[in-house]
């Protein structure tokens, strides 16, 4: 498969920003729409455990209720679409056991082949949480999952708008979340701008790139 031409990439980054108001009445064509989700499926994450789940709040009532969690921000009732990434709490031995027969039959791997993988990844997720807290961990992991939903909608021309402003005490309480032992970490919105959103038209704020871009 042919690369996306780099001046393609450039441009559509160029293209996008925060939305501030969507277009309710323009929704996300249907494979525009599963690329998206499958950009979500196939994000990369340490040691491949992927400790998150994407919920697309879709019913309208569920959205007012985030509204009031979302510091009154109106994207989360005006987008077509609203992901609320949740990051995996509680990471235990069950957990790498069920990723390591997921890799042994995906790869159809011979019995025994992962046992040391699963060994190093057992003793990481259930390491004492004042060495390293693996529930911070997987919000970080949640982050990469993000940049990658953000930078394929630019892809594809759908607006994104994502929202750490919340509540996400509030957003796990609506969404009921715990018992499933997910934690909210942060919203993305997607859609389409509307056309009187002001900060559409205004000039990218950026460092220069000898600025950020150091060479050592």
């Amino acid at each position: 498969m042919p690369p996306v031409p780099a001046a393609t990439v450039v441009s559509q980054l160029e293209w996008r920003y925060a939305a501030q108001k969507f277009d309710a009445a323009r929704p996300i064509d249907a494979a525009a729409w599963d690329a998206l989700e499958r950009s979500l499926v196939l994000t990369p994450s340490s040691f491949g455990i992927q400790p998150w789940a994407f919920l697309v709040v879709e019913d309208p009532a569920i959205r007012q209720q985030l509204l009031a969690a979302s510091w009154g921000q109106a994207q989360v009732v005006e987008a077509p679409k609203v992901v609320v990434f949740a990051a995996r709490t509680g990471l235990d031995a069950a957990d790498a056991e069920r990723y390591v027969r997921r890799a042994m039959d995906v790869r159809r791997l011979a019995p025994g082949t992962l046992d040391g993988f699963l060994r190093t990844l057992v003793r990481f997720v259930t390491q004492p949480k004042e060495k390293y807290d693996v529930d911070e961990w997987a919000v970080r992991q949640v982050y990469i999952a993000l940049g990658q939903f953000m930078t394929a909608a630019a892809m594809l021309g759908v607006d994104t708008c994502p929202m750490e402003g919340i509540s996400p005490a509030k957003y796990d309480e609506i969404l009921g979340l715990a018992p499933r032992r997910l934690r909210t970490a942060v919203v993305c919105c997607a859609g389409y701008r509307a056309a009187d959103d002001a900060d559409a038209k205004l000039a990218k704020i950026r460092f220069e790139q000898d600025e950020v871009i150091l060479r050592v």
